[in-house]
């Protein structure tokens, strides 16, 4: 926000007139979308609430805990008036750092060869953590609310707001089939962030549907989470598989999961709608060296201290080393060959369970997707304990 807009602001000004004046402060800050839905109950309450009664939430107990605010943004922020919802987007295109610039973070004796398996994680989190990048441009737009005299709450993915509830109510995008937003100007690839206020500002109307007859989203599911259109089994979600959940992965589940290992994209992948999606303008999310191009075994061999290293600024440092270890070990075994056995049996008596459990089936997966024979003594190395 420049000195001028914040200069400017009369606490007296109408309504309309303060909202015409926050489009243009939320766009120079360097939000994509800035919309207006009124602060009432979200639309889709109650179905909020059977879905958390079908425990299709899985092992997020944040949602339970915030079921009530989540269905009465007054129990927020008591007297909001207005929910501002704005959309930053995050699509980095096609580019990706070769993978000589990947090999160089580690310490391996040659360059990553062109054979070896490497990982797919989520385009949000390749590059800068969106959290604090978000964080800081909604500071922004606190500060020219408060100007007038206005009290906010602002959340980004982080408080007890149904988001996109508010985003379809105020007009940035329509409910896609997969129960993600769809943008015609962004497609599927933007992030969504609330200030509730205590300033009434004019709502805007939602955007009609488009999605029309098309469930791509809901064929192209890996794991057939999207149990029926706007119907989402977070226990069966990748991305849900591969962050939310801290224990085992199912076993069934598994092989499914192909090679990703830190979220999903497919049933953004082929909405027909990303067609039109544009590059960022924010530097800040395309993918770092850390993200792409590293072979999957390389990444068995960092520590705790490495790992927190190397994302430091990454979404993926939420999952610490032993949920991320995990996810490698289960994409080795996977798409993994004989080559990645060695680095697997490090990992097999890796103090840390989860990653030794994970590391273990993978090692019989690769073993007998080869129709190679364990060892003499019938087990594998990392089981001689």
């Amino acid at each position: 926000m420049t000195e001028t807009a914040a200069c400017s602001i009369n606490r007296d000004i109408s309504p309309l007139e303060l909202k015409q004046r926050l489009l243009p402060v939320a766009r120079e800050i360097g939000f994509d979308s800035c919309r207006i839905a009124a602060c009432s109950s979200p639309p889709h309450a109650h179905e909020f609430r059977n879905w958390l009664h079908d425990e299709a939430h899985g092992e997020m107990s944040y949602m339970e805990r915030g079921e009530e605010k989540r269905c009465d943004p007054q129990k927020i922020l008591p007297d909001a008036r207005s929910i501002i919802v704005l959309g930053l987007n995050y699509f980095q295109g096609g580019a990706a750092h070769p993978p000589s610039v990947a090999a160089a973070l580690f310490d391996a004796a040659s360059p990553v060869s062109s054979r070896a398996k490497t990982g797919r994680i989520a385009r949000y989190a390749q590059g800068d953590d969106y959290h604090e990048l978000i964080a800081s441009k909604l500071d922004k737009v606190d500060e020219f609310l408060r100007e007038s005299g206005g009290l906010q709450k602002c959340y980004v993915d982080t408080g007890p707001v149904l988001e996109r509830d508010y985003a379809a109510q105020a007009g940035i995008g329509w409910h896609g089939k997969s129960t993600m937003l769809i943008d015609e100007r962004l497609g599927t690839w933007f992030f969504l962030a609330e200030v509730l206020t205590t300033l009434e500002l004019p709502p805007d109307e939602p955007v009609p549907d488009r999605c029309g007859t098309c469930e791509r989203c809901i064929k192209a599911c890996p794991t057939g989470a999207i149990t029926a259109p706007h119907r989402l089994d977070a226990r069966r979600c990748i991305s849900y598989l591969t962050i939310e959940l801290k224990g085992s992965i199912p076993l069934n589940l598994r092989p499914l999961i192909g090679d990703r290992i830190f979220g999903c994209d497919d049933c953004l992948d082929a909405c027909p709608w990303n067609r039109f999606a544009q590059v960022s303008r924010e530097a800040a999310f395309f993918a770092h060296p850390s993200t792409v191009g590293i072979a999957l075994r390389d990444y068995l061999s960092l520590s705790d201290e490495r790992f927190r290293e190397l994302f430091r600024n990454s979404p993926i440092k939420r999952i610490k080393r032993r949920g991320f270890l995990r996810n490698i070990c289960v994409a080795l075994g996977n798409v993994g060959d004989p080559s990645d056995l060695a680095a697997l049996e490090r990992a097999a008596t890796d103090a840390e369970p989860l990653i030794a459990e994970h590391a273990k089936w993978a090692i019989h997966q690769i073993r007998s997707r080869h129709g190679i024979s364990p060892d003499k003594t019938g087990l594998i190395r990392g089981d001689r304990n």
